[in-house]
């Protein structure tokens, strides 16, 4: 009986995730492996899953999260991806908070409260604000019901994208021993898995994973000195939408305008451009208006277009996760498509100097810190929490410094804790009213020329008494027919009244000091955040060159084999597949009889006749295959005429 009662409850619990799944993003059934993720996190078992991108990782979390008391902590590196979600969960009416470096001390606080005392759903945080005293104060007092860690792999120092801050996830464990923890990434290594389970403290191992093999993607190398040719060429006679992946920003506008002159709606994107311009680019690719987006590798988080046919490296990523992910993004629809990678000469030395560019000496690193400071006007000793708006290219040229060695200074600085740098500043305004409802009516009673703007705002946006909204001071200004300075101006004024809380969109990358200002002598750089990972790095790199320089392993099992998926059938289809081999015949039915013949021999010797009655391969192929085996030393033929392996009984 109480089996049965335990089966129904189960049940019932099933179909609350359904109906949630439908109420808030009107879908009937999950995707593979969801209802899985979801059913082990109400469980309550810590679960590491790993989804292929597009395969609707944060679902999991959301509709479990939904279903139960509490609010889940979610845990990201990127704040692009930050405000994306948040936003997208705003859209569907799910109330949810976000705190991340450069958001204003009352903003934190405000989200903090809100945390605790209100009904709130998510907490998204970036790893670094963990760390935090003020966190720690609040999140005690937080009903948590799940952490949810997003880009599980950065735990690891195996991972290809490892953040020491990550580290300080544990901490919540400790406040929060019973609670479940999912981490969610799309791409790791057998030891990387290993590593995240261990780092987050699973109480016992729980892997659920989707496999990585994408059938219908076909995965293609060209080696082309003429890559913009082929590029030209290919998109031209290609069906359907597709990405180009680059290197740098400046290359995305030089090679959307090479597709543009051929006569191929082509647009770019990269993270420097504002947001207002972002989202109009993306929503022209999406809605098809521009055939291809020309972009770096700021293009594709949280985008599930599913019927992209084609997906074009024109530069070599520096890692096969990189590229895992970004080629991934083809046909999420199911059907066929294609991830081309474009490799020539050059591109080996071109990454292997990256690498070298990518970890200044640390003398560089210190004299760049030193250097901010002063431009910054930072007293030893203070800065701590300061947050400041930085002008990467204004700095390098005032101090005579190469951008890319104060770039990575920088990364390796934020690494190491000292400060955070923000490339991607916020993108929206925000305000929130200070005072409460009574009391506002009054001023508006005492203060016509205030009361309709403030009636304005109040019928614009809602939730503005309980938390920071993001705002558009463009759209304010239309609806009043003013401009948008004069907003601005009523803004501030509003502010300085005490009225309201009103932060203005950053309109320029900007530095946080995460701690005083340091003599630059004392800065270190830890070894597991430089020679240690400038060794994985370089590792990451050549495992890019081998794949891209190989023409004897299928493109497909090469991939999987690298995240630990073995023993995988042939793809056949991809430029290694599809190519002839020595012996005469294409590689996918030479690589196919070879193993065939290798398990007929496994279980005794044989002669060539009558191993061609045993295998169910045609003849020709396989008298070749025997051949080329024979020849290269592979095969032996003995004396009675039977094959065997020559370290056969050996």
């Amino acid at each position: 009986m109480t089996v049965i009662i335990k089966i129904i409850c189960q049940d019932q619990i099933m179909d609350q995730f359904h109906q949630i799944l439908k109420q808030y993003w009107g879908y009937d059934e999950f995707r593979p492996l969801q209802e899985e993720i979801i059913r082990s996190v109400a469980d309550k078992k810590d679960t590491l899953a790993l989804m292929p991108t597009g395969g609707g990782k944060s679902i999991t979390f959301q509709v479990y999260s939904l279903s139960t008391d509490g609010i889940c902590i979610v845990v990201t590196p990127l704040i692009a991806l930050i405000k994306d979600q948040v936003e997208n969960l705003r859209s569907r009416n799910i109330k949810v908070l976000a705190i991340y470096s450069g958001m204003s001390a009352r903003e934190m606080d405000t989200s903090l409260n809100n945390a605790v005392y209100g009904d709130y759903k998510f907490l998204y945080i970036s790893p670094e604000r963990i760390g935090s005293e003020k966190f720690m104060e609040y999140v005690i007092r937080m009903k948590v019901n799940l952490i949810t860690v997003d880009e599980a792999h950065c735990i690891s120092q195996w991972g290809y994208d490892f953040r020491p801050s990550y580290l300080k996830i544990s901490n919540l464990r400790k406040v929060f021993p019973e609670v479940p923890v999912l981490a969610l990434t799309a791409t790791a290594t057998k030891k990387v898995v290993e590593d995240i389970q261990e780092k987050l403290v699973f109480r016992e191992k729980n892997v659920l994973q989707k496999s990585f093999r994408r059938d219908n993607l076909i995965y293609l190398v060209r080696d082309k000195e003429d890559k913009i040719g082929y590029l030209t060429d290919t998109i031209r006679k290609a069906r359907g939408t597709g990405i180009v992946y680059v290197r740098n920003r400046k290359k995305t506008r030089e090679i959307a305008q090479i597709l543009q002159s051929n006569n191929i709606t082509a647009d770019y994107y990269h993270a420097g451009l504002a947001t207002d311009v972002r989202s109009m680019k993306q929503d022209r690719w999406m809605s098809g208006a521009s055939r291809v987006i020309v972009s770096t590798n700021a293009f594709g988080m949280g985008i599930d277009k599913p019927d992209v046919r084609f997906v074009i490296h024109l530069d070599l990523p520096d890692s096969l996760e990189a590229y895992f992910q970004e080629a991934g993004r083809a046909g999420r629809d199911g059907k066929k498509s294609v991830a081309v990678l474009l490799y020539n000469t050059t591109d080996k030395r071109r990454l292997h100097k990256m690498v070298t560019d990518s970890f200044p000496d640390l003398k560089i690193i210190r004299s760049v810190y030193d250097a901010i400071a002063n431009y910054l006007a930072i007293a030893i000793g203070s800065g701590k929490g300061g947050i400041y708006g930085f002008r990467i290219e204004d700095f390098s040229k005032r101090f005579e410094f190469q951008v890319s060695a104060v770039y990575h200074s920088l990364k390796l600085l934020e690494r190491q804790g000292y400060l955070s740098y923000v490339e991607n500043p916020d993108n929206f305004s925000r305000l929130i009213f200070t005072v409460r409802r009574d009391d506002l009516y009054r001023i508006q009673l005492g203060n016509a020329d205030i009361d309709t703007f403030i009636k304005l705002i109040l019928r614009s946006y809602s939730g503005v008494f309980t938390d920071f909204v993001n705002i558009d001071e463009s759209l304010l200004a239309r609806r009043l027919n003013k401009t948008g300075e004069e907003i601005y101006e009523q803004l501030k004024l509003l502010s300085q009244q005490k009225i309201i809380d009103y932060v203005p969109a950053r309109k320029t990358p900007f530095l946080v000091f995460e701690t005083e200002r340091i003599d630059a002598t004392r800065i270190h750089i830890s070894p597991e955040n430089y020679q240690e990972r400038r060794i994985k790095y370089q590792n990451q790199v050549d495992s890019v060159i081998n794949y891209a320089s190989n023409h004897q392993k299928c493109r497909s099992i090469a991939l999987l084999e690298y995240f630990g998926q073995y023993n995988s059938e042939q793809c056949g289809s991809c430029d290694v597949c599809s190519g002839d081999h020595e012996s005469g015949i294409n590689m996918a039915d030479f690589t196919r009889i070879s193993i065939k013949i290798r398990q007929i021999l496994d279980e005794q010797t044989c002669t060539i006749d009558r191993m061609i009655k045993k295998i169910n391969e045609p003849e020709p192929g396989v008298l070749k295959v025997s051949r080329w085996l024979l020849d290269n030393g592979i095969l032996k033929s003995e004396s009675n005429g039977n094959l065997t392996y020559p370290s056969k009984g050996q």
